[in-house]
């Protein structure tokens, strides 16, 4: 299982029919909350959905592959 974070920006399969393809957490647990970085529309997503549709992640000022994503330590 891998480990989101509120504030995390990530990109998915498929864009918004807006145009936009960067999404930021808003909320983690059994649903995902994200938010459009386009047009701040907010969708509600299961963790499983996501998980299949996440392809990269933003680290510092680039994005990484999700197969690459480090986890923090703690």
């Amino acid at each position: 299982m891998l480990y989101y974070k509120v504030g995390d920006i990530v990109t998915l399969k498929k864009g918004h029919p807006c145009g936009e393809n960067m999404w930021e957490i808003l909320r983690t647990g059994v649903d995902i909350k994200l938010k459009c970085l386009g047009c701040e529309r907010q969708i509600w997503i299961s963790r499983i959905d996501f998980e299949k549709r996440i392809r990269k992640i933003k680290e510092g000022e680039k994005f990484v592959s999700i197969i690459h994503h480090k986890k923090e330590e703690e």
